[in-house]
């Protein structure tokens, strides 16, 4: 397979989380990953829409747009938000850094269970965080 993508809006509720890891999931399941590498993925779909729920909208109403894309044998994994901004993302990247009554590990789980995380992020216009993931099998053909 050479390229797929699909888009998935969701409202930001925590009873959509579960939807966005299975769809990602699913659609992840294109490429050769292990169980493992899935629940990776899914652990970082659900800390990145956690994170738009509880920061980017304080619990209140907005949008969360999820792309998935399949390029090169990668999964790219899009989650946008139109919520408050991140105001210092390398201090958001920290270890037990938060704004809310939480571990603060969001960010150090996605970076860790992803190949690439990039965090784009304005004030008062939202964040997009752009996650790569290369199944371990893809990975050791190449070298």
């Amino acid at each position: 397979m050479s390229s797929n993508s699909a888009k998935l809006e969701i409202k930001s509720l925590t009873d959509n989380i579960g939807l966005a890891r299975v769809t990602v999931a699913s659609f992840a399941a294109q490429l050769d990953f292990t169980l493992s590498e899935i629940e990776e993925i899914k652990v970082a779909v659900s800390e990145a829409v956690s994170n738009a729920i509880i920061h980017a909208y304080h619990n209140d109403e907005g949008v969360i747009e999820i792309g998935m894309a399949i390029n090169n044998h990668r999964l790219i994994i899009t989650i946008k938000d139109y919520g408050q901004g991140i105001s210092d993302i390398e201090q958001a990247r920290q270890p037990s850094y938060t704004t809310a009554d939480r571990m603060g590990l969001g960010l150090v789980f996605i970076d860790s269970f992803m190949n690439d995380l990039e965090v784009d992020s304005k004030l008062q216009e939202g964040t997009k965080l752009k996650m790569v993931k290369i199944p371990e099998k893809s990975q050791k053909k190449a070298t």
